[in-house]
């Protein structure tokens, strides 16, 4: 919860950053901006984005600490994107 939290403060931050510089028609870009980032980050911690021998090869030498760490940290940036998503399209459509 901690992180849906801070993808909170960090939407809310960014509608009012947007409002300021660009006012309310473009409210949603500095919120899609940061979940765009977040999402971006997820996808490469999770490894989807290689090819089948890559992840593969990856499966075979890490160790399930590692694996761990890698899915929590991929967790971690889903709970910070949603929010945001959340919020750019809700500001988008109003």
């Amino acid at each position: 919860m901690k992180y849906v939290g801070i993808g909170t403060i960090l939407s809310i931050l960014g509608v009012v950053f947007s409002i300021l510089i660009w006012g309310t028609e473009k409210a949603h870009l500095l919120s899609g901006f940061i979940g765009g980032i977040f999402i971006i980050f997820a996808l490469l911690m999770s490894g989807s984005m290689g090819s089948g021998d890559r992840m593969r090869a990856n499966f075979a030498t890490e160790t399930k600490e590692d694996r761990d760490e890698r899915n929590h940290s991929m967790n971690n940036a889903l709970l910070l994107a949603l929010p945001n998503i959340i919020v750019a399209v809700f500001a988008y459509y109003m």
